[in-house]
């Protein structure tokens, strides 16, 4: 199956990020530190120019450690940027983010202020951050993407302004694994997939590299089944999936296991390394 989802929202958003990035000198992108390859919006790429960019592995408490530090590693060895792990309980994380900042662009010509973007896909955290680094709620959040429709400009603290920008993917999500991991991690509306389908991706992907916290969450036995359907299916029927004459309910056992992914539920746990890249 094919994944692709670009509203027209997305189109306009992008327009007006071209439009704003003349007062831009500090980019901050949002990352889902579970998928860091495929949360990286190629588009963005071709915006930043020589702007200095912080890349903030948002929702490090949902990956593994220690794929994280090795995109850590992989990541601050790029030419202009600096890369820091985050999640929203981290506070002290939000004074380094800001630090950084006024490192990587310092006021110039007597301006007492630097203005900001902050982009990145939809779900990826980008409102949580901006509310993180205002210490106050200035932007609307949800565990549903593209609920930012607009920019707004918002004043941080020590001279920094950012301006807050709507999730956005781009037309062709390629390859076609990254539109699953997408998919499976919250960045594309449920209504447009087939969580069956995803399912079957996510059930494949952990029974390879994460089969021990697939058998303690469901109460598997080890090995657990190493068919993507038979797992879900046995997934199902630990938790009392069941639908009409008593057989498990695969649909119902497909939106269960995702969330259950998506909320942390089987432990920290990573989709992608950077040898992806």
């Amino acid at each position: 199956m094919t994944i692709n989802w670009f509203p027209g929202h997305m189109n306009r958003a992008r327009r007006e990020i071209v439009q704003s990035l003349a007062t831009v000198r500090l980019v901050i992108e949002v990352l889902d530190a579970r998928i860091p390859f495929s949360s990286g919006n190629p588009v963005i790429k071709t915006l930043l120019e020589d702007r200095p960019c912080i890349t903030v592995l948002n929702k490090c408490d949902l990956a593994d450690p220690a794929a994280t530090d090795e995109w850590l590693t992989y990541l601050n060895a790029r030419v202009g940027t600096r890369a820091i792990a985050f999640h929203r309980d981290a506070q002290e994380t939000i004074q380094e983010i800001i630090a950084l900042g006024h490192s990587l662009a310092p006021t110039l010509n007597g301006r007492k202020s630097v203005t900001g973007m902050i982009l990145g896909i939809p779900n990826s955290g980008k409102s949580t951050l901006l509310n993180c680094l205002a210490g106050r709620k200035v932007a609307q959040t949800s565990n549903k993407p593209a609920v930012t429709k607009k920019q707004q400009r918002v004043k941080v603290r020590d001279g920094l302004w950012f301006l807050d920008t709507p999730g956005m993917l781009w037309p062709k999500l390629s390859p076609p694994d990254c539109g699953y991991r997408l998919a499976l991690t919250g960045a594309i509306r449920d209504s447009v997939l087939d969580l069956e389908d995803i399912a079957y991706f996510a059930a494949h992907y952990l029974m390879e590299h994460y089969p021990a916290a697939l058998a303690e969450r469901y109460k598997l036995m080890m090995p657990p089944p190493n068919d993507e359907i038979e797992l879900v299916r046995a997934i199902g029927l630990r938790t009392g999936c069941i639908g009409k004459g008593g057989l498990v309910s695969l649909g119902k056992a497909a939106q269960l296991f995702i969330r259950d992914i998506r909320q942390g539920a089987l432990g920290p746990i990573s989709f992608e390394l950077p040898s992806i890249d």
